[in-house]
């Protein structure tokens, strides 16, 4: 089975081409990091996930958020249900973790702003 597939490991974009099978044979790609990406994306996916979450007592009611690492692909949507679950209390400061160790995955949901608490400059 052959796939195609655009590599994000580098501004380059490179158009690979993925044959697998026994072995998996990569091609297209301008640098190592490449057959990386490829190899990974076909046999364990995963991603970084941004959202929002509620901020409780802050100058603004949301706090952006991110995976402070990468998660199996086959995990956002049930990190989405915990992450739209979650509430921050103000203040908070970039870093500060939201949600640790979500569903397990060894990552942490941490704040990517900082939220003032409400009527403070």
């Amino acid at each position: 089975m052959k796939r195609k597939m655009t590599c994000i490991s580098c501004p380059l974009g490179c158009q690979l081409e993925v044959e697998v099978g026994d072995n998996i044979k990569v091609s297209g790609n301008k640098c190592k990091r490449g057959e990386e990406y490829a190899k990974n994306e076909i046999t364990n996916p995963k991603r970084i996930i941004t959202s929002t979450v509620k901020v409780l007592g802050g100058d603004r009611p949301l706090v952006s958020v991110k995976t402070d690492k990468e998660v199996p692909k086959g995990l956002i949507f049930e990190i989405m249900k915990e992450i739209n679950k979650a509430e921050a209390v103000a203040p908070i400061e970039i870093g500060d973790v939201i949600i640790e160790n979500v569903l397990e995955t060894g990552a942490n949901v941490v704040a990517t702003s900082k939220v003032l608490k409400a009527g403070t400059l």
